[in-house]
């Protein structure tokens, strides 16, 4: 018998940067100090600076040494480059959004709607 587990989300926005960093920091901790897994939802963020990149690298960390699972989901341009640009996106690897179970929208050739 296996047992599912929920994981608790963590949704950031907008910029996380030098100011708003220390936040997400304190929300993460708390989530992996108290769920077992938990997904770090990052589709609304419009920017990320180093400081956020070491939030992520931290809560990383925090999750390998307790046992516990993070998960990053929803990463855009601006976070996938970062890691890319600093070698972090094998550590912190994303997983794919999820399908929306609905066929994609293909123009046919009279300008209508195929499925």
């Amino acid at each position: 018998m296996t047992t599912q587990v929920t994981p608790f989300v963590v949704t950031a926005y907008g910029e996380i940067d030098l100011d708003t960093a220390p936040r997400l920091h304190r929300e993460l901790s708390r989530a992996l100090v108290e769920h077992q897994e938990v997904v770090l939802d990052l589709s609304q963020v419009t920017f990320m600076d180093c400081s956020g990149l070491g939030v992520l690298v931290r809560a990383r960390d925090q999750a390998d040494r307790s046992g516990r699972r993070l998960v990053l989901r929803g990463v855009g341009r601006p976070v996938a480059q970062l890691l890319k640009l600093t070698g972090l996106a094998c550590r912190l690897t994303p997983v794919p959004r999820p399908s929306t179970g609905r066929l994609p929208f293909v123009p046919d050739r009279e300008g209508g709607r195929t499925r």
